[in-house]
């Protein structure tokens, strides 16, 4: 049997990964800007966590978590999301003393759906969390960060696309409209929604049936039904996105597929992507720190994926060429000047630079190969005479031009010699 990855899985190769670890800095550095801290939790969690805080009723407790039952006989689950994980570290770790709290995490979720472009059955989110803000402020925050992180890679026809589901005093009165509405239709519903309409009939706006699309397309929409508080929270948030110079739409259909949303809830298009225009989403959930348990507390994020990410940038021809992978690399005639090669290479490290040294005794040639094809902009080549009288020879890729130098001063020359990024 030929093993393979497991499907809706990907290797990311040497080739690749130089595109994941630019992306993953661009988060890193975005993140940290704002005043955000990392936080990383268990790749499995209890299935309670996912029950509880996204809800039963979600395609993904429904449907799509990795579940198991350990040697001990506990019912856990593959991560299939970071926001109720990261709550629930919030709360077991008492990270409440000082508020708000801001969080990012560049993390791994499994779930088991038909794979396609982009949208792996383990993929990799960056995510940003912030409790304790329950005013609209925070929200723009959360959403000028995600469009700071965009926008430096040149996603510069960014659309946000803002909507507000209410809260528990307005949510009520749409849902009793709603369900109206879906009971007019019942038999044009899938099977899911038909159950779903009871239960947590919000669920049945996020169908992707073309018939429970067509149902919803004439629903009534939660923008109608809002409180004066839900009203100014939504406008609060307008206000500001208004004062940063971030372009912004409402739209009505956009609900996000789980339920501890509350309030705002936006999507970041990139239109010329078409019908797959979503590359970024989020909201308010500040009901979900009360579901797992804890004392009532306001929270707001978002999610993005990075598999879509790279394939968008990619499709835009916006990822810059990868960089040398190497500064410097040592080239030794002859086996028995390994160890000394060795040496060499050990104390241009030392010295921060990047050195690759030849381990397999080929010829000079092959070796000046090797160095052009991993970008190494200076050889050192280590002959016997030259290590006779303490020197070493080296070339420069770029001009072709070469000079002898002492040994002990190749750290300091070529440290200052060959630029960096």
């Amino acid at each position: 049997m030929e093993l393979q990855r497991p499907r809706g899985t990907q290797d990311i190769l040497p080739g690749e990964s130089p595109k994941w670890q630019l992306v993953e800095a661009a988060a890193h550095r975005v993140a940290q800007s704002f005043g955000y801290a990392e936080i990383r939790t268990p790749t499995f969690e209890h299935v309670e966590v996912f029950r509880h805080g996204v809800g039963d009723a979600t395609d993904i407790v429904e449907k799509e978590m990795y579940e198991f039952t350990d040697h001990g006989g506990r019912s856990l689950v593959l991560r299939p999301e970071s926001t109720a994980a990261v709550a629930r570290a919030l709360l077991q770790s008492h990270l409440f003393a000082e508020l708000p709290q801001r969080l990012y995490y560049m993390q791994s979720h499994f779930r088991y759906e038909r794979p396609q472009a982009g949208r792996l059955r383990q993929h990799t989110q960056f995510g940003i969390e912030v409790y304790g803000a329950g005013g609209p402020l925070a929200d723009a925050e959360v959403i000028s960060l995600a469009h700071s992180f965009l926008g430096q890679f040149g996603l510069h026809n960014l659309s946000v696309r803002l909507n507000s589901i209410g809260d528990a005093e307005c949510r009520p009165a749409y849902r009793g409209a709603l369900v109206e509405h879906l009971e007019a239709h019942r038999e044009e519903l899938c099977a899911d929604c038909q159950r779903r309409m009871t239960k947590n009939p919000l669920r049945v706006l996020d169908c992707k049936n073309s018939g429970c699309q067509r149902v919803v397309s004439g629903a009534p929409r939660p923008l109608s039904y809002l409180c004066a508080d839900c009203k100014a929270h939504l406008e609060g948030v307008e206000a500001a996105l208004l004062a940063l110079g971030i372009p912004f739409a409402r739209d009505g259909s956009i609900v996000r597929g789980l339920d501890y949303y509350t309030r705002t809830v936006f999507e970041i298009q990139y239109e010329k992507l078409g019908a797959q225009a979503t590359v970024c989403g989020g909201g308010r959930y500040d009901g979900l720190i009360e579901a797992l348990g804890g004392a009532p507390l306001p929270g707001v994020g978002f999610g993005l994926g990075l598999e879509r990410l790279l394939l968008t940038l990619e499709e835009e021809g916006l990822l810059p060429p990868p960089a040398p992978s190497i500064d410097v690399f040592v080239a030794a005639i002859g086996e028995e000047l390994g160890p000394e090669a060795m040496r060499i290479a050990r104390q241009l490290r030392e010295a921060g630079l990047r050195v690759e040294q030849e381990v397999l005794g080929r010829s000079l040639k092959a070796q000046l190969r090797r160095a052009q094809k991993v970008g190494a902009a200076r050889v050192v080549i280590l002959g016997p005479q030259e290590l006779q009288r303490g020197v070493a020879v080296v070339r420069d890729m770029n001009s072709s031009q070469q000079e002898e130098a002492p040994i002990e001063d190749l750290a300091a020359r070529l440290g200052a010699a060959v630029p960096r990024d």
